[in-house]
């Protein structure tokens, strides 16, 4: 029996993972991609924000700082203005919960974090509650 079987239909929409660090990126990835889950990359929140106005993603993995200029808070307000249904289906990764600054972007966004390092299972749980299970 293929694998294929238990995963999502291909008919739901990517994932869209906003990641500058490549190492970081690719696991995110193939720890998605294994467990059923088509990823859109981008290594920039500029990046990001173009693929969301360009096409339709069941979810939105950010880091919450990512070079250009476009920072994690940023994607969550662009979002929030322009794709507000996807609000809930966002979910930020940060090294950095420690500063004032995270802290406070998380407490006003409301979005659900994974701090770094994390594990497969912690990303693809948090992932299955913001997109949910297709069945």
């Amino acid at each position: 029996m293929s694998s294929a079987s238990h995963s999502f239909r291909h008919a739901i929409a990517p994932v869209l993972v906003i990641e500058d660090e490549p190492s970081v990126l690719a696991f995110i990835s193939s720890a998605l991609e294994r467990n059923g889950y088509r990823v859109v990359q981008a290594t920039t929140g500029t990046e990001g924000l173009r693929l969301l106005r360009e096409q339709e993603f069941s979810g939105v993995i950010s880091d919450m700082r990512t070079p250009g200029g476009i920072s994690g808070a940023d994607v969550h307000a662009w979002i929030m203005a322009n794709r507000p249904e996807m609000v809930s289906r966002l979910l930020f990764t940060t090294g950095d919960t420690a500063s004032e600054e995270t802290a406070a972007i998380l407490v006003k966004t409301g979005a659900p974090c994974l701090e770094k390092p994390f594990r497969v299972q912690q990303l693809v749980a948090a992932v299955e509650r913001i997109v949910g299970r297709k069945h």
